[in-house]
């Protein structure tokens, strides 16, 4: 073994002792400190109480060499064994958080090195996190899974009720989540700042998400309205063909007795969009996606939004389908989950399939599965889009009744996972 590999393999065993042992081994410590110095590396890389911002911010030059830094192998030796002192630096501070209480400053450092982590991979702060769900290497649901371990040892209430701790927090799903569990117990400025919390998660993602349906269409093209004669509607291919006949060999001229434009009005029809959400106890980690979902899709243009939520009754919170906290506090979770009274609130607003879709998200475990099922497949063959969507946390579990999920895939409407993207792709799909 080299002297490169050697000192690498120090740097790991040092990280491995940490992350499971938070008392400092001698021996492990001052190899460490000698290979970081002989790097030129500051020593605060060896400090899990020092973040990676405050590292950056008093050494510029290492902003480079974290990002990316886990998607590819160093250049050469030593290079391997400077790269295990910037990663043992990510991994301490991300994976070793100890136990109890954690404070808003804490939760905002240790989100702030879960970016910088992300960085590394190659992702943008909060791509693994958010994309929990559809990750197959674990890596993102590990993540949300200690995002949500640190919220909920958080004295949340206390929290709150400060309004210069409660600036601090950096919302995220699994801090949304503990805040709507909570709802209950929440009022004045507690309530307050959980409200600003949720609203602008929702207006983050909802950012994202316009981006992606900008480009979608908007209608097709009404052929009952006369083109606009403008020159930016001369449709010139149409022009030329139209007036070959009068072209004249002897003067070498096409003479163009006709002008001929492009007709560019459409026929907008606005396009009725019914989501239905299970609510019911069983989906507790589900109901900051549900809720977002539905206020996403009813800020999209040219989209009729209606919201049912159900449990064992069924509730139209189509009023407040904007916002996302409002439909929370209008809804009660129950016990059971009877998705045909959904489907007696939900038929009467199909008035037109063509141009309708119901997306239902759930986990399809309901106490009548086959009148259920058959509500759901009679909504389908009337011409109405349906999209099932699978019940999604944000540590990324999904759990969706077999028997319903078989029966969807079967009729060409498999379960969605979940993925906020995927359901604006189908809208995008429905909407042209």
């Amino acid at each position: 073994m080299t002297v490169d590999e050697t000192r690498r393999q120090v740097l790991y065993w040092r990280l491995l002792a940490r992350l499971f042992d938070p008392e400092e081994q001698a021996a492990l410590e001052s190899a460490s400190m000698a290979i970081v110095g002989d790097l030129d590396l500051p020593a605060a890389l060896l400090d899990p109480s020092v973040s990676v911002d405050t590292v950056v911010q008093r050494f510029p030059q290492l902003e480079a060499e974290f990002d990316g830094l886990m998607s590819e192998p160093g250049d050469d030796r030593e290079g391997e064994v400077r790269r295990a002192a910037l990663v043992s630096k990510l991994m301490l501070n991300v994976f070793a958080t100890g136990s109890g209480n954690v404070t808003a400053e804490q939760l905002q450092r240790w989100q702030s090195d879960a970016g910088w982590f992300e960085r590394a991979t190659g992702c943008e702060p909060g791509g693994l996190r958010g994309r929990a769900a559809g990750d197959d290497s674990g890596l993102g649901k590990t993540l949300a899974g200690i995002e949500g371990d640190l919220v909920s040892r958080m004295r949340l209430r206390e929290v709150l009720a400060d309004n210069r701790l409660a600036r601090q927090l950096t919302p995220s799903m699994s801090l949304i989540e503990q805040l709507l569990r909570d709802k209950d117990n929440l009022d004045g400025v507690a309530l307050a700042n959980a409200k600003a919390l949720i609203r602008r998660f929702v207006d983050e993602v909802a950012e994202v998400l316009r981006t992606q349906v900008a480009q979608a269409s908007t209608g097709t093209i009404d052929r009952s309205v006369p083109p606009k004669r403008v020159f930016r509607n001369l449709d010139l291919d149409r022009t030329i063909w139209k007036n070959l006949p009068n072209w004249s060999p002897e003067d070498e001229r096409l003479y163009v007795d006709r002008l001929y434009y492009k007709q560019t009005a459409k026929r907008i029809e606005p396009a009725r969009l019914i989501v239905v959400v299970d609510q019911s106890g069983s989906m507790v980690d589900a109901m900051v996606n549900c809720t977002i979902l539905a206020s996403i899709f009813a800020g999209l243009p040219k989209v009729d939004v209606h919201l049912i939520a159900y449990d064992t009754r069924a509730l139209d919170l189509t009023p407040w389908v904007h916002d996302p906290f409002e439909v929370l506090l209008h809804t009660h979770l129950g016990g059971g989950t009877d998705g045909t009274v959904a489907l007696d609130l939900a038929r009467p607003k199909i008035t037109d399939p063509r141009n309708s879709v119901v997306v239902w998200i759930s986990d399809f475990y309901e106490w009548n599965e086959q009148a259920c099922w058959d509500g759901m497949q009679a909504i389908h063959r009337s011409g109405t889009k349906f999209i099932p969507v699978g019940s999604v946390s944000s540590g990324g579990h999904q759990s969706v009744n077999p028997w319903f999920r078989q029966r969807f895939k079967d009729q060409g409407t498999p379960v969605l996972s979940g993925h906020i993207k995927k359901l604006v792709t189908e809208l995008k799909n429905f909407l042209v």
